[in-house]
């Protein structure tokens, strides 16, 4: 068990500098559905209740039950915060984006004889399944060892002239830059064996990630409804991904009483941006058993990424004394490579109480070990098998009620996603809370809602098979804030 923690430690630490690796899988494979104020109000409780934009992403039958034309655009505003605990320390930071959530339209059209088939309808949506808008500082201090200690254990047993060459790809983003830099060097008379000059423990470690970017999806569906009983729908998603990451990471030593040429300071910095594109399918169906009693069914295959583009630096400063001080660049780093996210099935209930109101339900099924990396040069074995040690199935659940007044409609939820984390080796489940409302006419709505998510989890700064670190224990705390406009035609 100790030694599995140990593992995801390292993964973590060199999600940074060395791309596609599980916890790309995981970042890409993991949706919190985006959509209507509506549908946000309700946390997302809406597979067996359709008629809205948001459902094209969750159960594209949904569509089915729309007998008009509609138009709808939803901005956003997201406000994350996050607090660390390091080693007895705590940070705090925070971030504030604005953004479209949800945008999109359905044209119904009405059969005439058609067999029991009442309805047609196309429609065209643009969700945000996930923002990657934030900020995270980590603080503290580290009586034991050092960043530097890893690279060390990195570097033992490669011949020295190996690392200092900058075009052999043997530490081009790290030991290359620590060798140039002088935090690592050669033991006396082992020219394979080496020796950190940071000190042992007593420095201060300070990382500072910011984190933009988004995971949206344009969904091109259609539907149909047979006798106001069953109606179907497919979509054809497109999802795009856009992620960037910036992160300082600085060590700097406790004791004031430095001489020449004696470390004070290093500051190691890491930027990656991911872009590309990828293709899926959803089918559903929802079935009204009775006029109180909705059943809904969905399934997602995979998305296939297949063309996902990371591209990636590093920089690293040591600072010696007052008067010293050297820096290394490394180049620009760029990988072409394929992701697999899970299938996903989704099963849903509603209960409709007349024209008063409703209480819905969805069951939602992934398994994120069966993500899977590929590429035409490179097998990605042991990211893979990474992949499925550390992931698991996991349950989400997400509940939602609406209740009229006249022109006015109040609603709430929540909703539960479930650790993708293996054995309990870290939290990650997320929770989610909201309250919305809104106004109806004949030709025109107005929604609003307020969602508020919660997450924890362990962030390792670093690690080996021989070197730990205490955690960071992570909070997150996301607020989303939506406005839905609607226009029927």
């Amino acid at each position: 068990m100790k030694k599995t923690v140990i593992i995801i430690s390292i993964f973590l630490f060199v999600c940074q500098s060395y791309a596609q690796n599980s916890v790309d899988a995981l970042r890409y494979s993991r949706i919190h559905f985006g959509g209507t104020a509506r549908y946000m109000g309700m946390s997302g409780a809406f597979g067996a209740l359709g008629a809205d934009i948001s459902t094209f992403s969750i159960n594209p039958a949904g569509i089915g039950l729309y007998k008009s034309s509609e138009f709808v655009v939803t901005p956003c505003i997201n406000v994350s915060n996050t607090n660390s605990v390091y080693n007895g320390t705590s940070g705090e930071e925070s971030k504030y984006n604005f953004n479209f959530n949800n945008a999109g339209f359905v044209v119904s059209k009405k059969l005439q004889n058609e067999n029991g088939w009442k309805n047609f309808q196309f429609g065209v949506g643009i969700n945000k399944h996930n923002n990657f808008h934030q900020r995270i500082l980590i603080d503290g201090v580290n009586s034991n060892n050092s960043i530097s200690d890893t690279w060390v254990e990195y570097a033992n047993g490669t011949y020295w002239e190996d690392i200092e060459t900058e075009d052999n790809g043997i530490g081009t983003f790290d030991l290359n830059l620590a060798w140039w830099t002088y935090l690592i060097d050669t033991i006396n008379g082992d020219p394979n064996h080496y020796q950190s000059a940071a000190p042992d423990g007593d420095i201060n470690q300070r990382k500072y990630i910011n984190s933009t970017g988004y995971n949206n999806e344009v969904s091109l569906t259609v539907g149909a409804n047979y006798n106001d009983r069953l109606y179907i729908g497919a979509t054809l998603g497109l999802p795009s991904i856009h992620y960037s990451s910036s992160a300082t990471y600085t060590e700097t030593a406790l004791d004031t009483d430095i001489g020449d040429n004696q470390f004070r300071e290093l500051a190691y910095e890491e930027s990656l941006t991911t872009t590309g594109s990828g293709i899926n399918l959803k089918l559903g169906m929802i079935f009204r058993a009775t006029d109180w009693l909705r059943i809904g069914g969905a399934i997602h295959t995979p998305t296939f990424y297949t063309e996902l583009t990371d591209t990636w630096n590093t920089y690293l400063r040591s600072d010696w004394d007052v008067y010293q001080s050297e820096s290394k660049q490394s180049p620009l780093g760029t990988y072409y490579y394929e992701l697999n996210t899970p299938l996903k099935a989704i099963g849903s209930v509603a209960i409709i109480i007349g024209q008063y109101g409703l209480v819905s339900a969805d069951y939602e099924y992934v398994d994120y070990s069966a993500a899977r990396l590929r590429s035409s040069d490179y097998d990605f074995y042991y990211e893979n098998n990474s992949i499925k040690n550390k992931y698991t199935s996991t349950a989400n659940l997400r509940l939602g009620t609406e209740w009229r007044w006249y022109n006015f409609s109040f609603r709430g939820g929540y909703a539960i996603y479930g650790s993708p984390f293996n054995n309990n080796l870290n939290d990650g489940k997320i929770t989610s809370s909201s309250l919305g409302m809104g106004y109806r006419e004949k030709k025109y709505f107005v929604d609003i809602a307020w969602v508020n998510s919660k997450m924890s989890e362990d962030y390792y700064l670093y690690g080996t098979d021989n070197i730990t670190v205490n955690p960071a224990a992570v909070d997150y705390k996301m607020n989303n804030f939506l406005v839905t406009v609607g226009y029927k035609f």
